[in-house]
């Protein structure tokens, strides 16, 4: 059941991938780094994990933190579709050696794609797990997010943005956020704030694009959605 659920999630991808006219804003630094080899994190919001495998040239080798919950091996399969694998774990909790993978992944020269509010929330606040493999491993986070014209705003806690075929779509990147390797004067926080302020200010500006209102962090607004149901 989970590799036919799979198999119509890719075709779904896909479908709205090449229905929509997509637009590209602010990707040079991204797309230069994957043209020239150079591996980083390509970080965005959980809500916005359905169309990021598109926003990968083809060829580019690339590994995407994936949790262990029974959904998450939907999204595994389905990602392979596109040509991404998948590390299954978490960069919070219990985290050592999905860290492990993702940094012998990026030694070898690979993308490495986390959803710093990830698989839990709250929505739209970076956990500290981005931040970790970032120091360790010494390349650059670059924040991305996409929203389309025609898209369903799902009641979940993330606010899962599921894009529809035959319109519009925009990909917005940010600049690349360098994290130093060590400690010093609070600069780990310091980078994870500005990873969170890019990852809200491209997520909200997509949404503005595509004429839809800013999804808001959970910290922003009194959220009834459920919180129960992790990707």
């Amino acid at each position: 059941m989970k590799a036919a659920i799979s198999f119509v999630a890719a075709g779904y991808i896909w479908l709205v991938y090449k229905t929509n006219r997509w637009q590209n804003l602010n990707s040079e630094t991204a797309l230069g780094y994957m043209r020239d080899g150079k591996p980083f994190i390509m970080a965005f919001w959980h809500g916005r994990l359905l169309m990021m495998s598109t926003a990968i040239p083809s060829g580019i080798k690339s590994n995407v933190l994936i949790s262990h919950h029974g959904d998450g091996e939907i999204i595994a399969r389905a990602v392979k579709y596109w040509g991404l694998d998948s590390v299954r774990g978490s960069s919070s909790k219990g985290a050592v050696p999905a860290i492990k993978e993702m940094l012998r992944a990026i030694k070898r020269g690979e993308l490495a794609l986390i959803t710093p509010d990830g698989p839990r929330g709250p929505r739209m606040m970076a956990q500290e797990g981005v931040v970790r493999v970032a120091a360790m491993s010494g390349v650059p986070v670059i924040p991305v997010s996409f929203s389309t014209s025609r898209a369903k705003y799902l009641r979940s806690w993330d606010r899962f943005v599921l894009a529809k075929p035959f319109g519009r779509g925009v990909f917005v990147w940010g600049d690349p956020i360098n994290v130093p390797r060590r400690d010093i004067n609070g600069g780990h926080q310091i980078a994870k704030r500005q990873i969170e302020e890019s990852l809200i200010k491209v997520t909200q500006e997509s949404d503005r694009l595509c004429g839809h209102e800013p999804v808001a962090p959970k910290v922003q607004q009194q959220d009834k959605y459920s919180t129960e149901k992790v990707l």
